[in-house]
């Protein structure tokens, strides 16, 4: 969100894609020699592939409301992926849920849409609502990396399958700028904001390495609601960098949140 305040988000994407992939190859080179991939199955090989292009359209959907919306209006929403996610844990990988995940769903859904909330101070009327569409889709490509990602990474180093995950993620960033036209808007980028675009780049690659080792070794029902309890960490930057504040209904949505989390995520620590 600092980086994007007036850089284009798409372009935005493009250059901490560049950071997430040096990290992720370089992480990837210490843990496994780059020999394994020749041993990579096509099977592998496409979930990853399939993986990396939902990873994109995620990423593009979700700084593109981020653009447009308030961080702590457009997190809520992207963090709804979850029980989608778990849903789709169910069908696609057999995962089972009991009473407590089905009613850590049904909270985490509520919550959800107790913090949505119209974007205010708006004069035309459809930009209020369109970072909610761009919301959606990212939460909706974000279920689906989750569960292409655990599928691509069950016979490989998770190290591996994130680099050759990102390799996609950065040629579909980079395709959108040249599509778009936007490659002009690359020489006008404020360093300030280009340093805050290095640092998420950063922060992007350190979460996704945590991120597919914990898939690989655990259930993604399980993993996916405990990672995102990143949204708590979320909302109180959002109040003190960008002093943005919640309603008491966002409050008790947030709260709702936090309680469908624990309720699947404590048994499993315990």
């Amino acid at each position: 969100k600092c980086g994007i305040r007036e850089t284009d988000s798409s372009v935005a994407t493009a250059i901490r894609t560049i950071v997430v992939l040096i990290f992720s190859w370089i992480m990837a080179m210490l843990s496994t020699p780059l020999s394994a991939i020749w041993s990579i199955s096509l099977r592998t090989w496409i979930f990853l592939i399939l993986s990396g292009i939902a990873t994109g359209a995620s990423w593009l959907c979700y700084f593109h409301a981020l653009q447009k919306g308030d961080v702590n209006k457009v997190v809520p929403i992207d963090k709804s992926s979850t029980p989608l996610t778990m849903l789709l844990a169910m069908i696609f990988l057999g995962e089972r849920t009991g009473t407590s995940g089905i009613l850590a769903m049904v909270l985490i859904g509520i919550g959800t849409l107790l913090m949505i909330e119209k974007k205010e101070n708006t004069d035309i009327k459809e930009e209020s609502h369109s970072w909610i569409a761009y919301a959606l889709l990212s939460a909706l490509f974000a279920s689906l990396t989750s569960i292409l990602g655990k599928i691509g990474i069950e016979n490989i180093d998770s190290n591996l399958g994130t680099a050759i995950r990102t390799i996609i993620v950065l040629l579909m960033s980079w395709i959108v700028v040249f599509a778009t036209g936007k490659k002009d808007k690359l020489k006008g980028i404020h360093k300030k904001e280009l340093f805050f675009i290095v640092v998420s780049g950063f922060a992007t690659g350190s979460s996704w390495l945590c991120y597919y080792r914990a898939l690989q070794e655990g259930p993604a029902s399980v993993v996916i609601p405990i990672d995102k309890l990143s949204i708590i960490v979320t909302i109180i930057f959002s109040r003190i960098v960008f002093r943005e504040h919640l309603s008491r209904k966002a409050l008790i949505g947030l709260f709702a949140i936090i309680a469908g989390t624990l309720l699947i995520a404590l048994p499993v620590l315990w």
